[in-house]
């Protein structure tokens, strides 16, 4: 189908690590593209030794200020962050929150505490079941916290476990756990991203994928967001329209942008 909502909630500029291309550049190809809302949700990895947030989020949210002015008439652009690893420092990202105006915040966990990336960890030294559940044990204390608006690629280590390692993995034997974690979405009103990155990946697949998506509308959930994560301007919005179609067969009939961390909900057409 060819859909007209065109929303891209999970994108990343030259004030995260890895981006590689500036914050106007990010609205550019937005516009140029036909997208509607944008989101720019730059990392702020807050368990990072050389993270600096205060010097992050000021110089970031002023320049998407002024974007927001500068393009207003064109596109609705979100003041975004990925908050990575909130959990392991609790009382800086509770600062975030009550220092910055941000829109809409991503919640995720990249790697364990104390520990590299997911990406970076070689697996043939560990179980990787015994890696999964703790991190799905962190997303739980993540979800039940709630300091997020949005839960970001639920299933992100999989980029590396299954698809680039090729490791077998039965997510069977997670289901009480996310499902718990749904639960708590639930009731504290957030949001289940779906990332279309993995599309272009060797997983060829969303993060989560549909069948989890599915059991989150069947157990109440009512906000899905989509985030292509890109990481360049010209990757903007990829994805979008087979993150619409899967959400909709999944049996949502919106899609959720937040303004002020309040949910509103754009139909799907």
């Amino acid at each position: 189908m060819d859909y007209k909502t065109i929303i891209d909630l999970h994108t990343h500029s030259i004030f995260s690590f890895d981006g590689n291309d500036s914050c106007d550049s990010l609205c550019q190809s937005a516009i140029s593209k036909g997208a509607d809302v944008l989101a720019i949700t730059d990392h702020c990895d807050i368990d990072g030794q050389d993270m600096d947030v205060d010097k992050l989020c000021s110089a970031q949210i002023n320049e998407l200020a002024q974007l927001k002015d500068k393009y207003k008439d064109r596109l609705c652009l979100l003041k975004g962050l990925e908050i990575g690893q909130g959990i392991y420092r609790k009382e800086l990202t509770q600062h975030i929150y009550d220092t910055y105006d941000y829109d809409f915040i991503l919640g995720s966990l990249h790697n364990l505490e104390n520990m590299e990336d997911f990406y970076f960890l070689d697996y043939s030294q560990f179980d990787v079941y015994k890696l999964l559940i703790q991190y799905f044990e962190g997303l739980l204390e993540l979800s039940e916290w709630g300091l997020f608006d949005s839960l970001a690629h639920l299933t992100y280590p999989l980029r590396y476990i299954v698809a680039r390692e090729k490791i077998d993995v039965d997510m069977s034997q997670f289901t009480d756990i996310i499902d718990s974690i749904f639960e708590n979405l639930v009731k504290n009103k957030k949001a289940l991203e779906i990332n279309t990155s993995g599309l272009f990946m060797e997983m060829q697949d969303t993060l989560p994928n549909i069948s989890l998506v599915k059991r989150f509308r069947q157990i109440g959930g009512e906000f899905v967001t989509i985030g292509s994560d890109s990481h360049y301007a010209d990757r903007i919005c990829q994805g979008v329209d087979r993150g619409l179609e899967l959400a909709y067969n999944s049996g949502f009939r919106n899609i959720t942008i937040f303004k002020n961390h309040q949910p509103l909900l754009i139909p799907i057409k």
